[in-house]
């Protein structure tokens, strides 16, 4: 017996000629583009020992008689029983001109095709969107009173299985699929769509949430997905049944599952929080349609949805799903696969496998650079504070990935010895004398910078001044918190704002200022350092905000407590734990090649939640903490800290890791 097969390398082609090639003595001749011919031995590979029973024939879908050669069709005219015609886009998010060709103009193409080579067959494989959004069941005897055909998904499905029935003289079966996912035995699947388009959002609930935390969610409509393994089984089964000519099958599951189970099988796979509470979405309708959709234009509302969608790599006509009004009555498909053990299996039964496979093979962040050498390579990268400690690693670290490192410190001799490390491993540095404390040297560094490299791609605020002195020896020390302010905060935003415009012209930039923990602890004896602090975070988030649609980012590292040169006065710093500089230079590397808002410890953000919940009895905490821990020697309090801590004091500092006492 002989076959035709166009999408033969698609995901349900290749396994149909798989299938089809276990019958005895079929050959099974397939369409393919003359630039996939380097395919074709992968495919061979795949089929295995009765890849010698195959026949690729030249040819294009979008083109008439599918721009098979003449030799071609002479000797296939009158040789195929079975014609399949799988290849189509099957996706919601191809634009409407490429479904059009592909879908209505290649089905018209492969129809001709059949009639000129003669074909025994003509099988379709259509799809459930064919019958659009139809409020009710849907028959398999039913195609004109399909409704609300507006997204070309939709309308070219219908359309072509409409060729096919108004201008197939051959004779033929139509095939409507479900949403098809993987194979039920080993979750293989080939790209994301249908369900896969909500398992990221699944795996973020499941990366910030324990699994036993109860959620709310949607109830919705019911989908219908139905394994590749049981398209193709039933294709072939049906296909080679007499007397069923004419007829269109129905390849869903009966006992489709509603959206809100479908997530919940899902989550459980993925061992992320289930909803335990559903509401029905429709309960919205009673909202005015104007109203609706006076809202979904107003811009704001617009740009919000389409960054959360975004985010998380939904489609937005995939929401069309979520109310889905469609059932598709199935008998006709029982009634010819009647005797057979092909049906759908259970999805509670393989999704935990759909998601395995999504997680190893299919995961977008598989396929993301989260190299440093990805995110740095060629860059201009700025790092103030660089001829020691955190500045100095990271000057190392970016510098070996292939960025042009601009290194900045007040004093030559450091930075030179900085720059000498970083040629020795390979990489390139330039270094800039400055004090970033001065607004004049702030100026003139901005200059020199631009005027040799034109731009500055990523900018690291590091270079920082820490006090550790309580507010009641310091009344006398006001100098203490301008000096304080003058570096941390007026220094850093001098440089931001000296470098954003070349940022804005290139639409293209990321800011990282290194913020302290002590922001979100609210440290005692640290009021000048962290208000300090404080405010260039708070500036960062108004320039987030601002700079969004600009394509610069800002990312505040709360940095927790770092072993450098600056906590040495404090010696009970010796007895806690502590980042090395090394340590810390990985959170920058981390924000150049994540570029999140924030990074924090989660110590930090404990913290900072304890203080929102109960503001009183935190502070509480902190001043046991206050009392705890005594001022420095560098302080010049009456009562110093003495040279070695106490046991009391070491416990609630290793409890506190990363606080500053």
């Amino acid at each position: 017996m002989n076959y035709f097969v166009t999408g033969a390398s698609g995901f349900i082609g290749r396994r149909l000629v798989e299938k089809l090639l276990q019958r005895q003595d079929s050959t099974v001749y397939y369409l393919i583009l003359e630039r996939e011919l380097s395919t074709v031995s992968a495919l061979c590979e795949r089929w295995g020992q009765n890849a010698d029973r195959t026949v690729p024939i030249l040819g294009d879908l979008t083109q008439p008689r599918l721009g098979v050669a003449d030799s071609d069709v002479a000797r296939l005219k009158g040789q195929i029983d079975h014609l399949f015609h799988l290849a189509a886009i099957y996706d919601l998010k191809a634009s409407a001109e490429v479904q059009e060709k592909v879908n209505i103009q290649g089905t018209r193409h492969v129809v001709a095709f059949a009639e000129t080579v003669e074909v025994g067959c003509f099988h379709l494989t259509s799809s459930i969107a064919a019958a659009g959004l139809y409020e009710g069941v849907f028959r398999e005897d039913m195609f004109d009173e399909a409704e609300a055909l507006d997204n070309p998904y939709y309308r070219t499905k219908h359309e072509s299985e409409g060729i096919v029935r108004r201008e197939c003289s051959r004779p033929w079966r139509v095939y409507r699929p479900g949403a098809v996912v993987g194979d039920s035995r080993t979750g293989e699947m080939d790209k994301i769509d249908g369900p896969y388009y909500f398992f990221k959002l699944i795996q973020k609930i499941r990366n910030l949430l324990p699994p036993w935390m109860p959620m709310i969610g949607i109830e919705g409509g019911r989908l219908n997905l139905v394994p590749v393994n049981f398209i193709v089984d039933a294709l072939d089964h049906i296909a080679h049944q007499p007397g069923l000519d004419g007829q269109c099958f129905h390849l869903v599951d009966p006992k489709p599952h509603r959206v809100g189970d479908i997530l919940n099988l899902f989550a459980r796979s993925a061992h992320a929080p289930e909803m335990t509470l559903r509401f029905n979405a429709l309960m919205f309708a009673f909202v005015p349609e104007i109203i609706k959709t006076g809202l979904s234009q107003l811009k704001p509302v617009r740009r919000i949805k389409d960054q959360i969608l975004k985010d998380l790599g939904i489609p937005a006509d995939v929401l069309e799903l979520i109310n889905y009004p469609t059932r598709f009555d199935c008998r006709q498909t029982l009634k010819a696969l009647e005797g057979t053990d092909i049906a759908v299996p259970p999805l509670e039964t393989y999704a935990w496998k759909l998601w395995d496979y999504w997680e190893r093979h299919l995961d977008p962040d598989l396929f993301v650079d989260r190299t440093l050498s990805g995110a740095v390579k060629n860059k201009v990268v700025l790092i103030t504070g660089a001829s020691s400690g955190i500045g100095k690693a990271a000057a190392l670290k970016v510098a070996e990935a292939g960025a042009k490192t601009l290194i900045v410190a007040r004093t030559e001799e450091k930075l030179l010895d900085t720059q000498r490390e970083i040629q020795e491993r390979g990489g390139i540095a330039h270094v800039y004398t400055a004090d970033v404390a001065d607004i004049a040297s702030c100026d003139a560094l901005i200059q020199q910078v631009l005027a040799e490299h034109g731009r500055v791609d990523i900018l690291v605020n590091n270079a920082g001044r820490s006090i550790r002195r309580a507010i009641e020896n310091s009344l006398e020390r006001f100098h203490d918190y301008e000096r304080t302010m003058q570096l941390n905060y007026f220094g850093a935003l001098r440089l931001i704002m000296g470098f954003i415009p070349s940022m804005m012209a290139k639409k293209h930039g990321h800011v990282i200022n290194i913020s302290s923990i002590g922001v979100l602890s609210n440290a005692p004896r640290f009021s000048a350092y962290v208000a300090s602090k404080a405010a260039l975070d708070a500036f960062a988030r108004c320039a987030a905000a601002e700079f969004s649609d600009s394509g610069i980012e800002f990312t505040t590292i709360n940095m927790p407590l770092v072993r450098t040169p600056m906590i040495a006065p404090t010696k009970i710093y010796q007895h806690v734990p502590t980042l090395s500089p090394d340590e810390a230079a990985d959170l920058i590397v981390q924000a150049i090649i994540d570029r999140p808002e924030r990074i924090a410890t989660r110590i930090g953000v404990f913290a900072q939640v304890l203080h929102a919940l109960a503001p009183k009895v935190y502070a509480v905490i902190m001043n046991t903490a206050f009392r705890l821990f005594p001022e420095s020697a560098a302080a010049k309090a009456p009562n110093p800290e003495s040279q070695e801590p106490s046991l009391e004091q070491i416990s609630f500092a290793q409890f506190t890791r990363g606080i500053y006492w």
